[in-house]
């Protein structure tokens, strides 16, 4: 496998899926830079499904049914979280079967939810891992297309389009700030980022942060996760792709504890209204600390900095003391 991502592989990704999502909006964050810059938030969490996985999801169905490779059964995915909900989305909007596994113990609101898209939903085990089994198996036996949550080409150069569309509305981006998973999004925004000169800063939990991990080891390697975003954040491994591109120039790791976390997710909706879940608030919490940080990185005074908000899959009720 191919573990670079190629800026025209995402360039490729935005012709494929013009008009199928939300374009990228953007708001000024009131609080400046240290250095004077500007900073710009990007409200992918105003994106279909509620994170920016409707992209991943969309690129990945338009190149398989424009290659012949989108069988009758249709596409499958082991997740209950956003990555299930953009291909059960994604799906519906192209008029295919989605089968999506989830552990017996998933949530009641994303079972409903994803029903709500046309999805069969099955629950099989306690565990992730056993919904994974089944779904592997309902591949096997069905001929169904297997989608994954980050670990795809497709999946991450749809991604990587916000970047494109980030720069076409903040001219002179200097600097992005996105939060990391199992690097899906991650790998795609420094695709497309490394083509432009931009700095990408990977935002992780200080308890969740399988990227950090395998840049210090050299290689992907499990970690363990136990942190506040873990819903969303709480890949054990990274893929491949995503730490080649984090041993590109132009990156840094930034790793945040959950008290920065959960103090950022309360700024964004008592200072803006703005509702998002903590691996959202991640990428405010170390832009924050990156700001703070004494070491040699190169200045850039008057630096442009977009900070990507990926999603709003949250309980608004916990933002209320």
């Amino acid at each position: 496998m191919d573990d670079v991502l190629h800026y025209d592989e995402v360039m490729a990704a935005a012709g494929r899926i013009a008009g199928q999502v939300r374009p990228l909006a953007v708001a000024p964050l009131d609080a400046p830079a240290r250095d004077g810059g500007s900073v710009w938030l990007g409200l992918e969490h105003l994106q279909h499904t509620g994170s920016f996985k409707a992209r991943g999801a969309q690129n990945f169905l338009l190149a398989h049914r424009a290659a012949g490779t989108l069988p009758a059964a249709g596409v499958t995915i082991a997740s209950g979280g956003n990555a299930g909900l953009a291909c059960a989305w994604a799906a519906r909007q192209q008029g295919v079967p989605a089968t999506v596994f989830l552990p017996e113990t998933a949530p009641e609101v994303k079972v409903a939810r994803l029903g709500a898209y046309g999805a069969d939903v099955r629950l099989v085990g306690s565990e992730y891992a056993e919904a994974l089994a089944a779904c592997q198996e309902f591949v096997a036996t069905t001929g169904a297309l297997a989608s994954h949550a980050y670990d795809d080409v497709l999946i991450a150069a749809g991604a990587g389009t916000m970047l494109e569309e980030f720069r076409a509305r903040v001219p002179g981006l200097d600097t992005v700030v996105v939060a990391v998973g199992g690097g899906g999004l991650f790998a795609g925004v420094a695709a497309a980022a490394q083509k432009h000169g931009i700095r990408v800063i990977a935002a992780e939990p200080e308890e969740c942060c399988a990227l950090a991990a395998a840049v210090r080891a050299g290689r992907p390697v499990d970690v363990t996760v136990d942190s506040v975003a873990a819903d969303s954040l709480g890949a054990r491994r990274v893929s491949a792709r995503a730490l080649h591109a984090a041993q590109q120039d132009g990156v840094d790791c930034v790793t945040v504890p959950d008290s920065a976390i959960v103090r950022a997710r309360r700024t964004l909706w008592a200072e803006h209204r703005i509702a998002v879940e903590h691996a959202a608030a991640t990428a405010l919490a170390a832009w924050d600390a990156w700001q703070h940080r004494a070491d040699d990185r190169p200045a850039r005074p008057g630096a442009t900095t977009g900070i990507v908000l990926c999603g709003a899959n949250t309980d608004v009720r916990t933002l209320v003391d």
